[in-house]
């Protein structure tokens, strides 16, 4: 699936969230949105990054930034993850993985020197019009919030 890149319309979602409600990308235009992609609630790499924007989100609320992560896990794992690491943003399930693939966060990626085909951990900011203002792929786990800061000039 093609990656989106800066001036692109963001696809228009709603799915289901960890706290029982859904989100649709739609309903937060007027606001930039941070929506990252992740492979997997609770484990190592995932749960950093998701502390992070935790540990971040006042600093990105503050800016005028909403976040919200999504991966292909069901809802009530979602909702034990983010119950286990006090997560107050939208956590969204894509079970089907359709967003994942028109995002472009499902595909082929390199997994310790091995081609596989899985979730693709991505980052993409959406201005308040609904188009993409930053679109970052294969980001690391440990270090990406601080580095989206920076380059959102939040610090």
């Amino acid at each position: 699936m093609p990656r989106l890149t800066v001036g692109d319309t963001a696809p228009d979602f709603t799915l289901p969230t960890a706290d029982g409600g859904s989100v649709t990308l739609s309903d937060l235009r007027g606001r930039h949105v941070v929506v990252y992609f992740y492979p997997a609630a609770m484990t190592p790499g995932c749960t950093t990054q998701a502390c992070d924007f935790r540990d971040s989100l006042s600093a990105l609320q503050g800016a005028g930034y909403a976040v919200v992560g999504i991966s292909p896990d069901p809802v009530d794992k979602l909702a034990a993850f983010a119950e286990q690491d006090g997560l107050t943003f939208p956590l969204a399930s894509d079970t089907e993985r359709s967003v994942l693939e028109s995002w472009g966060a499902f595909g082929e990626k390199k997994l310790y020197g091995k081609t596989v085909t899985g979730v693709i951990r991505s980052t993409v900011v959406v201005d308040p019009d609904g188009r993409v203002e930053l679109a970052q792929y294969n980001v690391k786990a440990t270090g990406h919030v601080a580095k989206l800061r920076r380059d959102l000039k939040i610090d």
